[in-house]
């Protein structure tokens, strides 16, 4: 008998609809195949032997058979158009399930809306809360257009060093201020962000300006689309100033323009994949900005960088418009100075759209009628030093908390490899990249990708059924608290969705005049419950004051322009690729590409 030959790509979703043999075996025959060599009998003994799994002539036949039969539909079905943006027809859904429709009221408001005086310098409004920023600006003690050109200039000085910003959106800006001021002066205010300039990480799309998503491929790229929630910013009377950087498809803080800095020591990186977005925010060049995190994205930068990242529950805000790596693990959230402006960016934002599956409305109100005084925070104790003082915990108790001491979150053997998941949804997100070689500048992608081709449906499907067992373990470890304070579950969390807020508690020296590090508090809490964790989180912040420090940029700069930095800091990491120094680009003339 002859046999057609069947290539490497797509030869296990074939080998599973045999119903033959074994994942590990469908692996091993997978594996024995490239673009050059065919599969033939022999190759099917080879991965029998591999796999200890033999099969008879007649299994042999059928397995090839339906192979052949099956090629010419896959071979057509990747040629048909497929953006990466485009969902699968399942959504992920949490333990909480979803909500009855409920009207949105974006009604929020600072708890405390007196405007203080202007202060003196440029720096010192750069640094302000959202919250008095918005004061200032309501009462007109500073314009819009006067606040976006500060943090204009202050792009412009710094951003170079901190490889923060991919695109400064200056006319954009300048055009969405001046309409805040009108408005303001016509007695129209739209609310606390108002005439506010933020930055979005660029994996958010906006008209007339590039979608890098920090690859070189797509550095040109302009999306014909307005995220969800930057036209939920743009309603609120926010000024889009800048798209900030990302890791390369939102992996750690590498992109085409080098390495995102930390400005509390910009020797180091920023962390990611929200690099731009905690960076800029640190060092004073937005008012706020948008992150997004799928495992880490949003919470890890804002604990390099010192700034509060909020991540909300999953489901809470819509991703439409943004780029997607895990459609059942990606969430939106702000990076902000304080606990109360990611209340503020959160209340705009939040909410279904009619275009992601997954996004719910549910009640959110600010300033809320909840309080903390009965509050029970779970917490644990250090295996390695049981005794060492715990700032965190006392700051809970003098807010009348309860501490209940608990134990680890639930695991179960290799629960970890759960990350798979977002492997394996990356892979088919950035598939037809992958296959046309446009891999250049991705970080670990490309190969993380290639080996999650190999992966079977069954095997993802098994993975999403361990992820449920999970969500139900650990919703059972948090149902006796209303909190969590320092359970480093990041895992947990955003396989279950859960919310998580991120603050710096304190700032210590570094030795050898490397700047300062932040020693941060993470707080998360109960499905949905999102309301409850930011007053929690702003009542702490309330006891601090480190959420005001402000680095010493200058002090740096004056390092970066003696060419003092790069050295020391891009040729010390061995698995860092090498980037080119990038000034931000602004109001260039891309190339235009449609987004659906």
């Amino acid at each position: 008998m002859e046999y057609e030959v069947l290539h490497r790509r797509g030869i296990l979703q074939i080998l599973a609809g045999t119903g033959i043999g074994s994942p590990l075996l469908h692996r091993a025959i997978a594996a024995l195949m490239d673009e050059q060599e065919p599969l033939t009998i022999d190759s099917l003994k080879r991965a029998e032997w591999i796999t200890d799994a033999p099969l008879d002539a007649d299994q042999r036949t059928a397995v090839l058979g339906a192979v052949n039969r099956n090629r010419q539909q896959i071979a057509a079905l990747r040629k048909l158009p497929l953006d990466a943006t485009t969902p699968p027809a399942l959504s992920f859904q949490t333990v909480a399930g979803p909500p009855t429709r409920i009207d949105i009221l974006r009604n929020a408001q600072p708890i405390e809306n007196v405007a203080g005086p202007r202060p003196k310098t440029d720096e010192q409004v750069a640094f302000l809360p959202l919250t008095e920023l918005s004061a200032l600006v309501r009462s007109r003690k500073i314009t819009s257009v006067e606040l976006t050109n500060i943090y204009l200039d202050r792009l412009n000085r710094y951003s170079p060093m901190l490889r923060c910003t991919v695109t400064v959106t200056k006319a954009l800006a300048l055009r969405q201020a001046e309409k805040a001021d009108a408005e303001i002066s016509a007695g129209i205010y739209r609310g606390p962000l108002h005439g506010i300039p933020w930055g979005a990480k660029d994996l958010i799309s906006v008209p007339d300006y590039p979608t890098t998503w920090g690859i070189p491929h797509f550095k040109d790229r302009v999306l014909d689309q307005t995220a969800t929630v930057a036209s939920r910013l743009e309603q609120a009377g926010a000024v889009l100033i800048a798209k900030l950087s990302l890791g390369a498809l939102a992996m750690g803080d590498m992109w085409f323009g080098g390495k995102t800095r930390n400005p509390w020591n910009p020797k180091t990186g920023s962390s990611g994949s929200s690099a731009g977005s905690a960076s800029a925010t640190a060092a004073g060049l937005v008012g706020f900005s948008l992150g997004s995190e799928t495992l880490g994205s949003i919470t890890s930068p804002a604990k390099q960088c010192g700034v509060t990242g909020f991540r909300p529950t999953f489901g809470r805000v819509s991703r439409h418009g943004c780029m997607p790596l895990s459609w059942s693990m990606d969430k939106i959230g702000p990076i902000c100075r304080s606990v109360e402006d990611c209340a503020l960016v959160f209340d705009a934002i939040h909410g279904a759209d009619g275009h992601d599956a997954t996004a719910t409305d549910r009640p959110f109100q600010w300033p809320t009628n909840a309080h903390i005084s009965d509050f029970k925070i779970g917490y644990q104790r250090s295996s390695r030093n049981p005794d060492r003082p715990r700032p965190e915990l006392e700051i809970l108790k003098k807010l009348g908390c309860e501490l209940v001491e608990l134990g680890p979150p639930p695991e179960f053997e290799n629960y970890r490899t759960l990350a798979t998941i977002i492997n394996v949804e990356g892979a088919s997100v950035f598939d037809t990249l992958l296959r046309d070689g446009h891999t250049e500048g991705w970080n670990d992608w490309e190969t993380i990708f290639q080996s999650a081709q190999f992966v079977t449906a069954v095997d993802y499907l098994r993975l999403q059924r361990l992820r449920t067992q999970l969500m139900n373990d650990f919703e059972e470890y948090i149902r006796p608290v209303d909190a969590l304070v320092n359970v480093f579950e990041i895992f947990h969390t955003n396989l279950a969705g859960h919310p998580s807020i991120v603050l710096p508690r304190e700032f210590r020296d570094l030795r050898r005049g490397d700047g300062q590090r932040a020693i941060p508090v993470t707080l998360t809490g109960h499905l949905n419950d999102d309301e409850r964790l930011l007053l929690l989180a702003h009542q702490f912040q309330n006891q601090l004051s480190s959420h005001l420090k402000r680095p010493a940029l200058d002090d740096w700069l004056a390092q970066f322009e003696a060419g003092e930095l790069d050295p020391k800091t891009d040729t010390e990491s061995s698995d860092q690729k090498e980037g080119a120094e990038s000034q931000p680009s602004s109001e260039k003339t891309p190339k235009k590409q449609s987004g659906k």
